[in-house]
């Protein structure tokens, strides 16, 4: 009976004038019961407004037996002589069922979502696709008001109020929503047409039509678009292998999965070279994890600890086979791979259980595998499918490469930093001269470790030599060049040249360094360039002589406690030649603290430089018990929050050898006085007490006091200094220095400086502005047997 036809005429009047067998088989009225009765006393209620104007629509009919039937009800006018309606012809048909018309079969077989509703915005008809959308069929929404049929309040709102728009304007709309549907388990992407209907040679509005298009498909195209967009610029903006890591899953979490995690093989993260290849189970570090439930409890696996992958599990397919992937609920390998999992998760999480699809893509850059990502969907209605492994595969690429590059960054650095730390002193070494603290920060920036150095050199005569540099350029090269400037300086000062001079050795060696490393390349020697500060003191004199080959001014902090920039006459950087360095002297009282320092502490592009060696010479007058805390209040109160490049801070406190640690005696040039000056100093180790020395220093003082009267040239001076080692020292007019050779048998003489060499420590010359010194140190501490 539901699926019944039914016709019936009535007149002008709407009184019932015929009924056919179908309306007594849809009602169970006979035509007796009928004709001549008001049709509205057949309805259950009354029809709407809307539907009686258009003389079509939706009725609720009543059955004999009290029971309501809903049809779609459409009336004909039967025109008289003078061409009014005399009658109508009355047709009900079942909601849903054939069309007589063909738009009424398109409108019912269309592959979109279309519906009907009155300007009250009440169902008038829906089709096919519409009614499976809303999971019921045509007659329980025929005549109901839109709101009532969905329970999503907020697309209830938006959508009403287009269909109101339309209704109010008699203008169509297009409305597009994210959202879903009664019979639909997940939300979808709409774009809904919205526009008026009237009836024909009317203006007068009689409904509102629509067709809803679900894009989806488009939709989930468009933002796996936008997830590898996002991807560009969200991973990778650190050189951290952890941090890549972690941005891979934040990203992941919570659009594309309900929780994801990154594991990485063992070797990415160390200095091993990667396994050749990957069979069994593997094991895996957990580096990375997020999920959309606070705490990530869906995790059995802690970050930083390693784990075990069964061969079957999907992790370990990824990595073996080199491609995502899949598995979903049912499949025997994935029910052994979760029940696993769940077996070791923390009591009570047993939530964890609605996992019911995994993606796992492997993370390979460069044809080598890193580790593995892993995403997994709970509560996300849908499971993964090929578009989404494609979509894994693309994001697991771009990241994969972050965490190569991160890793070689890593490595590199790590290497750099180790052979910088190899070639900076480990330990100074012991001497009278200054009381020395220092600090050293590598860099932190992308461009890795600079060439940042420092030294402390003993020199002849008590003296120290105080070094800073700064090699331009970051990593392995500028580190492997500052291996070269710091023993090319340290051979340089064995020589006591003065710091101009030693300058002047140092540029010439990085100008032929920077020509033999690239010969043919037309390569600028600057770009090999190096600055340098080299500063020698001395105790004795208290005289501070330094020279700059494009490097920051040394700064001192005096007893009473101010402070201020050695005002140096700075020379070019090393490389750029053609320049000649000066040296500056200034004296020093005992106690005075020298800061020497690399450019990455007050100079950054952020900063005014005058600023920042302003709080420079403020920081260093701060009161501290000892130099090294000292060094951690000037780079607590100058050094940038982000330093972009490495820095080198030397501090020196200064040390006076007074007069009674220094004994001087001016040498006539005459044999006769050799002597008298050897009894000198004997006497003068005797008031030091020393007198167990005195057989070697006689000796040395004979020695090189006979060479200076014999060889060099007046004024000639012996000068004795006590210090850490005793220290004999003959000066003399002429420039020339000595050598030490082996005498043959049958010489008369060529065997006192190798008597000399075989009873010191060490000995040498060094040239001074009127002529040269030999001197040679003795040990003061008992030899041992």
């Amino acid at each position: 009976m539901e699926h019944v036809s039914a016709t019936a005429t009535t007149d002008a009047s709407g009184m019932v004038t015929g009924w056919s067998e179908g309306a007594r088989r849809l009602t169970g009225r006979t035509a007796e019961e009928v004709v001549g009765r008001a049709a509205r006393e057949l309805l259950a209620e009354d029809p709407p407004g809307p539907a009686v104007a258009a003389l079509k629509g939706t009725v609720v009919l009543r059955h004999r037996d009290g029971s309501s039937l809903t049809r779609f009800v459409e009336a004909c006018p039967v025109l008289g002589g003078n061409g009014t309606p005399a009658g109508y012809v009355i047709t009900a048909r079942p909601p849903g069922s054939a069309e007589p018309t063909l738009a009424g079969q398109a409108f019912q077989q269309a592959v979109m979502s279309m519906s009907i509703f009155d300007t009250r915005q009440h169902y008038l008809r829906l089709n096919d696709v519409a009614c499976r959308v809303m999971g019921v069929p045509e007659e329980a929404l025929l005549g109901r008001f839109f709101s009532d049929s969905v329970e999503d309040a907020e697309h209830s709102r938006g959508f009403l109020a287009g269909l109101r728009q339309v209704a109010e304007t008699g203008r169509p709309v297009r409305y597009e929503s994210f959202t879903g549907a009664p019979a639909l388990n997940r939300d979808h992407a709409w774009t809904i047409e919205m526009w008026p209907v009237r009836e024909e040679g009317s203006e007068e509005l009689t409904g509102v039509a629509l067709a809803a298009f679900d894009n989806s498909d488009q939709y989930w195209a468009r933002q796996r678009l936008a997830l590898l967009n996002e991807a560009a610029a969200a991973i990778g903006t650190t050189l951290d292998v952890v941090r890549t890591a972690e941005e891979l899953v934040e990203l992941l979490v919570p659009q594309y999965a309900d929780f994801a995690s990154v594991d990485l093989l063992d070797w990415v993260l160390g200095a091993d070279e990667p396994p050749t290849a990957l069979e069994g189970d593997i094991v895996l570090r957990r580096v990375a994890h997020g999920s959309g439930h606070e705490g990530t409890p869906e995790a059995a696996v802690r970050l930083g600890e390693t784990d075990v992958y069964p061969a079957s599990s999907p992790p370990a397919r990824a990595l073996r086979e080199g491609r995502a992937a899949l598995s979903q609920a049912g499949e025997p390998d994935f029910m052994r791979w979760v029940a696993e999992r769940n077996a070791r998760a923390p009591a009570g999480r047993t939530y964890r259980k609605g996992v019911h699809s995994v993606l796992a893509v492997p993370l390979k850059a460069r044809g080598t595998t890193l580790g593995v990502a892993v995403a997994v969907r709970i509560a996300h209605p849908d499971d993964f499918g090929g578009d989404d492994a494609v979509l894994g595969e693309e994001l697991a690429s771009r990241a994969a490469v972050c965490v190569d590059n991160a890793r070689r960054f890593a490595r590199e650095r790590t290497t750099a930093l180790a052979l910088q730390s190899s070639l900076l002193p480990r330990g100074l070494p012991g001497q009278a001269a200054v009381e020395v603290a220092h600090r050293y920060l590598p860099s932190g920036s992308l461009a890795g470790i600079g060439g940042d150095w420092f030294d402390v050199i003993p020199l002849s005569g008590s003296r120290v030599a105080l070094v800073v540099g700064d090699v331009v350029g970051h990593g392995i090269p500028s580190s492997a060049t500052m291996g070269r400037l710091c023993t090319a300086v340290r051979t340089l000062a064995d020589v006591d040249l003065p710091p101009d001079e030693l300058l002047t050795h140092l540029d010439d060696l990085v100008t032929h360094l920077a020509s033999d490393d690239r010969p043919d390349e037309g390569v600028e020697v600057a770009e090999l360039g190096a600055t340098c500060l080299y500063a020698v003191y001395d105790p004795v004199s208290r005289r501070l002589t330094a020279a700059a080959a494009g490097h920051p001014p040394p700064a001192v902090v005096l007893p009473d406690g101010t402070a201020r920039l050695v005002p140096l006459s700075t020379g070019p950087p090393l490389g750029v030649g053609g320049l000649p360095f000066e040296a500056t002297e200034i004296e020093l009282p005992e106690g005075a603290v020298v800061a020497l320092y690399t450019d990455g502490l007050t100079q950054d592009r952020d900063r005014d430089v005058d600023h920042a060696t302003d709080e420079l010479c403020r920081a260093l007058t701060a009161k501290t018990d000892t130099l090294d805390e000292l060094c951690d209040t000037v780079l607590k109160a100058v050094l940038p929050e982000e330093p972009s490049d490495d820095v080198a801070l030397l501090l020196a406190r200064t040390r006076v050898l007074g007069a009674d640690r220094v004994a001087t005696w001016d040498v006539e040039p005459d044999p006769a006085h050799v002597a008298a000056t050897r009894q000198a100093a004997t006497e003068q180790l005797a008031v030091w007490g020393l007198e167990e020395a005195s057989f070697v220093t006689e000796l040395v003082v004979s020695e090189l006091v006979t060479n200076a009267i014999r060889y060099g040239e007046p004024p000639i001076q012996l000068r004795l200094i006590r210090d850490r080692t005793l220290i004999c020292e003959v000066s003399d007019g002429s420039s020339t220095s000595p050598h030490l050779r082996r005498a043959h048998a049958f010489d008369e003489g060529g065997r006192g400086l190798l008597l000399v060499a075989q009873l010191t420590q060490r000995w040498g010359s060094r040239q001074t502005g009127s002529g040269k010194t030999i001197w040679a140190e003795q040990s003061l501490e008992p030899p041992e047997f």
